[in-house]
């Protein structure tokens, strides 16, 4: 999956999830600050996109997480990872 598939993919989850709307989230937007996503809703999303990955996911993999890109990053790594999950 590319970054672009992940960033629309993340932009309709975080639309169907938590009715913000689609023009609004753009990869430089802040979870928090712009986007009004508290640490409850950012562990929903992404239990959200774990299927998409295809792997456990940790929390360490997510702490640096402030914008939609660094979701993005992170997923896209974690896919293309070789470890075992």
């Amino acid at each position: 999956m590319t970054k672009d598939q992940l960033f629309a993919k993340c932009v309709d989850v975080l639309h169907e999830t938590f009715d913000i709307p689609k023009e609004k989230i753009k990869p430089e937007s802040r979870l928090y600050e712009e986007l009004d996503i508290d640490s409850i809703d950012a562990v929903d999303l992404i239990v959200r996109m774990k299927p998409m990955v295809g792997k456990r996911l940790t929390p360490e993999a997510f702490k640096a997480v402030r914008t939609v890109q660094d979701v993005v990053d992170a997923l896209h790594t974690l896919i293309h990872s070789t470890d075992a999950a």
